[in-house]
């Protein structure tokens, strides 16, 4: 028989019954006090979600709004075109036109190799390059192929028929000058993202540079242009317009002079300047070997290089008319006074001194017409060091001319406490120290235009550009004045006394005149006019040996006319050269020196004086 187990409890069936509700209330008080967490937390985060929602909707509603205007437009620059360069005249020199730039949208191109193998075609560039610059940035979604197409390139590549979605065209400007490597060292480039390097690109970048404008660009979601915000459109500025100092014309003809010169030399180098005496401007600077900024890619170091200002050479003889200047100028020589040459050889300290010819006593006149070393070093003796130092530096010697040219060398010329006891003979004769093209013209000047040193110019004047970039040269923008000339970067002028007149009308209409007439200049000699010159052969140093080579010279010639009123000056300097024959300055570069002159007198109208040298003229 089967016991129930509620017969062999000893408690009553009721009592049983009556304790069993006591863990379901256990359990019912758990239960509650879970929930009402889950409320709390539940309210908790209701609070906190309200607080968040308050500060981003009251407090942080600006930001936000500006953050997400962000995400949906950007800022899109727009270059302004650099201002052009003119010659005196108004001729351009260099400008500026738009050109396509092609891009490629690397993450959308998914045949790489066959575009890259259209492009190498169509733009004569490296297929394995293309592909490899795909590669390397394919997740991007702009990458450059090439800037500044030609027209013929353009065409190339829409013929190309490539997918929309992957490339395009950006327009950009470029650089371009009309009249190809016409004073290419003057003007200098602007590279590729249209930076001005060397000249006057680069001296006056940020007067040419001009004003960038903006506007912004209305994106969707996936970053395509939906709208342009056209009341935050700032229009750019294109720049200013500069008026140079050179003549086109007379440009020509140095560089056809110093082509003709260099064909026929062999030089090294060689560089020439025409200047007005009386303004300090400069009309035309050639030097060579030279290149075309149309083409920057193919500029080499050694053709960079502008002879004019960056290279310094000794002078030599053309020196020696300044040292002269100094000594009438204090009163240590008269002009009637004769001088001994030694018979073509003197010892002057420790060192022997040779004449070209043998010189007895000459007058002041003749030792410059015949170029006497031994002449000259007298009357450099006349002087004290500190008498010869101070008329050096008068002529602006051992300092910047203030061009503003990039690259310009100060020359070199040492302090008297490093003189020897044979400085002030070399000095007078044009050697121990160092000048470039641009003294040297600059020095002579001041002689031409009655005794005032004036910092060479370049630039006449510049024109504001207008705002946009359509306008044209000479159809609107404002003129800058000289007295506001500094505002845009330009150089200002130097003036300074550098001899006293009538000591510098005499060595122009006298000796110079008579270098040409009958001395070592004869060869500058024009019909109808009154030519005054001075010849310069100078050794050159041998760095080997420490001494003056006896194969390898520097000539040159400076001339100006007409002599009794000088309107233009002329110098041609010839570094090292190397065809067989005499290599004196008189010889190299006395001949295009004089035809420069000639064909620049006639292009400026200017009336010829002297009579006398129609005779003489070979």
């Amino acid at each position: 028989m089967r016991i129930s187990p509620l017969a062999t409890s000893n408690r009553p069936a009721n009592e049983a019954v009556a304790e069993r509700p006591a863990p379901f209330r256990s359990d019912t008080a758990a239960r509650g006090r879970r929930q009402w967490v889950v409320v709390a937390a539940l309210f908790t985060l209701g609070l906190a979600l309200t607080a968040r929602l308050v500060q981003l909707q009251v407090f942080e509603a600006d930001r936000l709004a500006e953050r997400a205007n962000r995400q949906r437009s950007y800022v899109d620059v727009l270059a302004a075109p650099p201002g052009d360069l003119l010659d005196r005249d108004g001729r351009v020199l260099a400008t500026t036109v738009k050109a396509h730039s092609l891009f490629l949208i690397p993450r959308d191109v998914s045949d790489r190799w066959p575009v890259s193998l259209s492009l190498a075609g169509a733009l004569d560039l490296d297929a394995d390059r293309i592909y490899e610059r795909l590669v390397e940035q394919c997740d991007k979604k702009f990458l450059w192929i090439k800037r500044r197409l030609a027209p013929g390139e353009e065409e190339a590549i829409r013929n190309l028929k490539l997918p929309a979605a992957i490339w395009g065209f950006r327009d950009e400007y470029l650089r371009r000058y009309p009249q190809g490597a016409l004073a290419a060292h003057v003007l200098g480039l602007r590279d590729i993202d249209g930076k001005g390097r060397g000249g006057l690109e680069e001296s006056l970048d940020t007067t040419l540079r001009g004003q960038d404008g903006r506007r912004t660009l209305i994106r969707d979601a996936r970053g395509r242009v939906i709208d342009v915000a056209d009341e935050e459109a700032v229009p750019p500025r294109r720049g200013t317009d500069v008026r140079t100092t050179l003549d086109a014309v007379v440009q020509t003809y140095v560089e056809r002079e110093l082509d003709r010169l260099v064909a026929e030399w062999k030089p090294q180098g060689a560089s020439a300047i025409v200047q007005d005496p009386v303004t300090g401007e400069i009309l035309a600077i050639a030097s060579r070997p030279t290149f075309d900024p149309n083409d920057p890619e193919s500029v080499s170091s050694r053709v960079w290089k502008n002879r004019a200002v960056a290279w310094m050479y000794e002078p030599g003889s053309t020196f020696k008319p300044f040292i002269v200047a100094g000594a009438l100028e204090r009163g240590l020589l008269r002009r009637d006074d004769e001088i001994d040459c030694g018979g073509g050889e003197t010892r002057l300290g420790s060192r022997l001194l040779h004449d070209t010819h043998p010189y007895g006593r000459l007058s002041v006149t003749d030792v410059l017409v015949k170029s006497s070393n031994i002449g000259m070093a007298r009357i450099g003796a006349r002087l004290s060091n500190e008498q010869l130092h101070a008329t050096i530096l008068s002529f602006g010697f051992g300092r910047s001319t203030g061009s503003g040219l990039p690259g310009e060398m100060p020359g070199m010329l040492r302090p008297i406490r490093e003189w020897s006891s044979y400085s002030n003979a070399s000095l007078s004769i044009g050697q121990e120290l160092a000048v470039t093209p641009l003294q040297m013209i600059s020095a002579h000047s001041a002689l031409a235009n009655g005794g005032t040193w004036i910092s060479p110019k370049l630039v006449l004047s510049a024109t504001r550009g207008p705002v946009g970039n359509s306008q044209r040269p000479g159809t609107g923008g404002q003129s800058v004045s000289a007295a506001r000339a500094i505002d845009v970067g330009l150089p200002s002028s130097v003036v300074s006394k550098a001899t006293d007149r009538s000591a510098a009308r005499w060595l122009i209409e006298q000796p110079m005149t008579e270098v040409v007439r009958r001395g070592t200049g004869t060869r500058a000699r024009l019909a109808g006019y009154a030519v005054f010159g001075k010849t310069g052969t100078a050794q050159k140093l041998d760095p080997e040996t420490g001494t003056y080579s006896a194969t390898k010279y520097v000539g040159s010639f400076l001339c100006g006319a007409p002599a009794a009123d000088p309107r233009v000056l002329v110098l041609v300097v010839v570094d090292e050269p190397t065809t067989n024959g005499s290599h004196y300055g008189g010889t190299v570069a006395a001949p295009a020196a004089a035809e420069i002159l000639r064909q620049t007198l006639i292009h400026l109208r200017v009336a010829g004086d002297d009579v006398r040298n129609a005779s003489a003229s070979p």
